[in-house]
């Protein structure tokens, strides 16, 4: 099966930077399920919780017209950061799913 290797980046922050991200900081889902940060590098983990339900979706192919095809923006739950995340498809894996649980 096919499926897309995902970068989430902080597009924006347009309040107070609460968690220390800045915008460009980023994290990766790859091979399906394992979660990558740059070394030397965090992410706040309610930035992480707030994207988290909408990558299983964003990893497959979907209808042309279907709004999660469309949309890649995500705002962090923190009212007072205001934080934008984007979420791209970098490359594209072959997978058994066989291989998965």
């Amino acid at each position: 099966m096919e499926i897309f290797d995902l970068r989430i980046t902080v597009d924006s922050i347009s309040g107070r930077s609460v968690c220390g991200l800045k915008p460009g900081d980023y994290f990766e889902v790859t091979n399906s399920a394992e979660l990558r940060i740059p070394n030397n590098k965090h992410f706040c983990m309610y930035a992480i919780a707030s994207v988290l339900p909408l990558l299983p979706a964003k990893q497959r192919k979907m209808a042309a017209d279907d709004w999660l095809e469309q949309d890649s923006l995500v705002a962090c739950p923190d009212p007072e950061e205001k934080m934008i995340m984007k979420i791209e498809r970098i490359r594209s894996v072959n997978l058994k799913a066989s291989d998965l649980t």
